[in-house]
């Protein structure tokens, strides 16, 4: 692992996009080759679209060059008296990028407390994220909760690069849908539902996959909607890709300690640990932190 610091500096840095304008085909994951670095950055700007939901802002320009949609960081709360968390990477433009932060703990609620000026220990961008080029030109972006923290960037480079996406957006109450604004500036169409019908469709979000036709998914929530997604990606034969949402210890792959059942041929899959002698199992396990955490729905052997 390589580790850099990277202290706050009043010099902007750029960023491009790198979106390929032209879809392809269903197609291997690529693997991120990219090495994770440590960061220390600055909180420059703090907002609280929901109660307990805090988007810290921080100045930290090597990591939104080089973030893509779909990875995270793992964070370390600067009292340094608890273990890192893992955060999506929300927002990553010029020289910042910005964590969506729900309060859950004291590690999260220490973090969504820091104000502008405050320092904090980043490691990433870690992870493999969306390959959005295997997902065409017209996607079903599918967030369930805080699971939009992962597909603002999905968003935004699929508008850059001039295709369609259509966010389709579930939380348990109104109160909970955050930053719908953010897509629908770049054009995005929201469809939004809610447990308790207190805003758009009364139920699951998943159940309004089929009202329009896509050419891929590109999908961040809780595994029961992810499971419910891959199905209605299996029953029309859309591509889909899948965000796992999983407590990370290490975020490097190190301890194994986040895995999911993987088809063996997946580009993803780890060649450690081989297989036994005389194993016929169709599957290996794949840590989500390091082989994903964005996987092909059809691969999964959930």
């Amino acid at each position: 692992m390589s580790v850099e610091v990277e202290r706050y500096d009043p010099v902007s840095t750029g960023r491009g996009a790198d979106f390929p304008s032209e879809a392809g085909n269903l197609r291997d994951m690529p693997v991120a080759e990219t090495s994770a670095t440590l960061h220390t950055a600055t909180v420059i700007d703090r907002r609280t679209p929901a109660q307990d939901i805090v988007v810290s802002g921080l100045f930290a320009p090597s990591l939104a060059a080089h973030a893509r949609p779909g990875q995270f960081v793992m964070v370390v709360p600067p009292a340094g008296s608890a273990v890192s968390t893992a955060l999506g990477i929300y927002e990553a433009a010029g020289d910042r990028v910005s964590l969506m932060i729900v309060v859950v703990g004291p590690r999260t609620a220490e973090l969504a407390a820091l104000q502008p000026g405050s320092e904090v220990s980043l490691l990433g961008p870690l992870g493999n994220g969306f390959d959005l080029d295997g997902l065409g030109e017209d996607v079903a972006i599918v967030a369930g909760g805080v699971g939009l923290a992962s597909l603002l960037l999905v968003a935004e480079r699929i508008a850059a690069a001039g295709g369609r996406g259509h966010l389709y957006y579930g939380a348990r109450t109104r109160e909970a849908l955050v930053d719908v604004d953010l897509f629908e500036r770049l054009g995005i169409e929201a469809t939004l539902a809610t447990d308790d019908g207190s805003c758009g469709h009364r139920g699951y979000v998943t159940e309004l996959l089929g009202a329009r036709s896509h050419s891929g998914i590109a999908a961040c929530g809780p595994s029961p909607m992810l499971r419910a997604v891959a199905g209605v990606a299996a029953r029309t034969g859309i591509p889909a890709q899948l965000s796992l949402e999983e407590a990370f210890a290490c975020g490097v792959g190190a301890c194994w300690g986040c895995v999911v059942p993987l088809d063996r041929n997946s580009a993803q899959a780890p060649a450690f640990p081989p297989a036994g002698a005389g194993e016929r199992r169709d599957y290996v396990h794949a840590r989500i932190c390091a082989e994903g955490p964005v996987f092909w729905a059809h691969e999964l052997r959930w």
